[in-house]
């Protein structure tokens, strides 16, 4: 595997990259999260703040409580990093950042007592069927009647 993970925001304007192996890859469920996100769970990759460099632009931050420091891009909004004081030197990115977002794969789950309660739901009564082959099967059998 490739130990150089390159990331950036929806825009482009910022871009950094991780290297080496992350210290872990975990689920948040905290309303903090959700609240950055938008999103009802977010999933992080830790890097130590040593292996972690910002290429292009700057990431924005936003303090949103004690100790705990948000990133963003100023432009297009996007969620990047995740720095909590209580876990000092490293810097927690969004996956979804990540260019090989596919090959982070969560271990865990931090905040679990604060899961939405229909968020472990993985599959639907379709078996598991996307919202959007859903949608479409709905409106065929519309057209069928």
């Amino acid at each position: 595997m490739n130990d150089v993970f390159e990331g950036r925001c929806l825009c482009g304007d910022v871009r950094f990259e991780a290297r080496g192996k992350p210290k872990w890859v975990l689920w948040c469920h905290c309303n903090s999260c959700r609240r950055h996100s938008g999103a009802p769970a977010s999933v992080f990759v830790s890097f130590t703040d040593d292996s972690v460099s910002v290429t292009q632009g700057a990431i924005a931050k936003y303090t949103s409580s004690p100790g705990v420091e948000r990133g963003f891009c100023s432009r297009c909004g996007s969620t990047l990093t995740c720095s909590n004081g209580k876990l000092p030197n490293e810097t927690h990115f969004h996956i979804g950042a990540f260019d090989r977002a596919a090959e982070l794969t969560p271990t865990g789950e931090f905040f679990s007592e604060e899961r939405l309660p229909w968020s472990d739901q993985r599959s639907s009564a379709l078996g598991g069927l996307s919202a959007m082959a859903q949608v479409a099967l709905k409106r065929e059998y519309k057209r069928r009647d």
